[in-house]
């Protein structure tokens, strides 16, 4: 374990991965070190490394049939999940009322489903999510006999899954409670009711000529949340109408 911040009665997110270290600054700033440091979360950076068998540490081989690239092995990370209490009975054993009390796993892949704010909602409610970061050419196909989910954060392909794992780790965190100060402000969010969110203004009012728009500075607290959610609505439209589709 490289990075271990632990909490009595919080949310516990297990990332396993070959690169510890890239998770040290951006776990430690912003919302998700204060989260930390107010015991809403406790995460665990796991070394897949460290559960090779392999004298020099490997976690990966050649694919079987031939082929360019290299698969991560399953070994390793089955001992690795194990770890991490990701090995149990078939998931479909349990009862359907206790999801949420056992070790969630997914694993971030560019086959999985597209990360959106209804998945990220879904993920708050569980107490223990174990988060899988891939590589190469992806993971021994075995490894998929442990996981619940395959998310992917769009239509493109990067180096690792640790970027992917930093996105949805940051994406659940804000909506955990007690983590944003003002908690209405997470409703106001884009995507959060289907909609983008309407434009911001702050001071100065006027600057060199641009004018924040009078509606703002009126004190109608009515007027004001008509216009905004009327901006909303003109600004999903305009630049994402495939949002209105749904």
């Amino acid at each position: 374990m490289f990075l271990s911040i632990t909490c009595a009665l919080c949310m516990k997110i297990d990332i396993l991965t070959i690169f510890p270290r890239m998770f040290v600054g951006p776990f430690a700033e912003s919302l998700i070190g204060r989260a930390s440091q107010k015991k809403i979360l406790n995460i665990d950076i796991i070394n897949i490394r460290s559960f090779s068998k392999d004298k020099h540490k490997k976690v990966d081989d050649k694919p079987f049939g031939g082929g360019v690239g290299m698969v991560m092995k399953l070994e390793p990370l089955y001992y690795a999940l194990r770890s991490v209490g990701g090995v149990r009975r078939k998931r479909n054993s349990y009862k359907k009322n206790s999801i949420y009390r056992r070790p969630y796993i997914v694993y971030m892949s560019p086959q999985g489903k597209t990360l959106d704010n209804e998945i990220v909602k879904s993920f708050t409610k569980f107490r223990h999510l174990i988060i899988i970061c891939g590589h190469y050419e992806g993971v021994d196909e075995r490894v998929m006999n442990y996981v619940d989910e395959e998310i992917s954060i769009g239509d493109y392909v990067l180096t690792g899954g640790e970027i992917p794992a930093m996105v949805l780790t940051d994406a659940i965190v804000r909506m955990l409670p007690g983590v944003v100060k003002e908690r209405d402000s997470i409703k106001n969010d884009s995507f959060y009711d289907g909609l983008l969110d309407y434009p911001h203004y702050t001071r100065p009012a006027v600057f060199r000529g641009q004018k924040v728009p009078e509606i703002l500075l009126s004190g109608n607290h009515r007027k004001i949340d008509e216009w905004c959610a009327k901006e909303a609505y003109k600004r999903t439209k305009e630049r994402r109408p495939d949002l209105l589709k749904k």
